[in-house]
């Protein structure tokens, strides 16, 4: 039995159909403690990290204590970013930490110090801003900065969110891609990226490699939406419910 939980910010509808055509038996705790009953754990998720605030104490304790029995967790999109140390789209928020490193704007790029005086200091752009006001300026004088103080600038280049079917290249060998051909279109649908770990089994490229899918023993995510992604998508979610038996 998946459960897939529903914290406000998921696509629990259309996931909800694709396990049915697999014929998965799935269900939507309404609280913690009903995830006594699940044999593996789906968090979906659109929007914005700080939505995973909802999964409180409760939560957090009831999931990790189905992993410890050796029970798997599957994240999907915003739900795959959660399963990391936290997202620099809402820094206050911490992740699961299941994964090691935080998922980060995707198209951020690290820009040396200047030390010149005569210098100005590099505008932010206001995307790189979410909560600025609407009406204020597009660019303002503050430096965006990532956990190691290095400053940050958007490239241009890479057209964000990131929207449409790309290829998924496999890197490695992990059951939750078994069966899924290198070079697969997914759906993605996303502005933020995890990063390129020993955990990731499947790069995608969009202006920069960044995580597709990504593995751990019983802990597995994806950025891309398998439940919009066609046959491909499917078996992402088959070899998840064989893996939870």
């Amino acid at each position: 039995m998946i459960a897939l939980i529903d914290y406000g910010a998921g696509n629990l509808t259309s996931v909800k159909k694709a396990l049915a055509t697999i014929g998965a038996e799935v269900f939507v705790p309404l609280q913690a403690s009903e995830l006594a009953s699940a044999t593996g754990i789906i968090v979906p998720g659109v929007g914005h990290f700080g939505a995973t605030r909802m999964l409180d104490a409760a939560w957090i304790e009831a999931i990790l204590e189905r992993l410890g029995d050796g029970h798997p967790i599957l994240g999907i999109c915003l739900g795959m970013h959660w399963l990391f140390e936290g997202s620099d789209e809402a820094p206050e928020c911490a992740g699961l930490g299941l994964l090691g490193g935080r998922c980060y704007r995707l198209g951020t790029i690290p820009v040396k110090p200047d030390t010149t005086e005569a210098t100005p200091m590099a505008l932010v752009p206001r995307d790189l801003v979410p909560d600025m006001p609407e009406g204020s300026t597009p660019g303002i004088p503050v430096e965006a900065r990532d956990s190691g103080g290095a400053r940050l600038e958007a490239d241009r280049s890479i057209k964000i969110p990131h929207v449409g079917w790309n290829s998924v290249d496999i890197t490695q060998d992990a059951s939750i891609v078994a069966g899924v051909p290198s070079g697969s279109q997914m759906y993605f649908t996303h502005s933020y990226v995890a990063p390129v770990t020993s955990d990731t089994v499947a790069v995608t490229d969009h202006g920069e490699a960044f995580a597709a899918v990504v593995q751990h023993g019983q802990v597995a995510g994806v950025q891309f939406h398998p439940e919009k992604s066609g046959d491909a998508g499917l078996q992402i979610l088959r070899n998840f419910v064989e893996l939870a038996g």
